[in-house]
C-alpha cells in the first residue's frame, strides 16, 4: 500500500505542475489592507 500512496502523491504533484503550466500558478487571496488610524483634527481647523 505504501508504494501506491507514494505513486499517487507523485501523480498529484505532476498534475499540479501541469495545471500550473497551463493555467498559471494558483492565485492567493489578496490580503485585506490594514486600516491605519489618522489623526486629522489639525487638518480640519485650517
Amino acid at each position: 500500500m505504501d508504494y501506491i500512496d507514494k505513486a499517487l502523491e507523485k501523480l498529484r504533484e505532476w498534475i499540479d505542475k501541469v495545471v500550473d503550466a497551463l493555467l498559471g500558478p494558483q492565485t492567493q487571496p489578496e490580503h485585506e489592507p490594514i486600516p491605519i488610524p489618522v489623526d486629522d483634527r489639525n487638518q480640519r481647523r485650517r
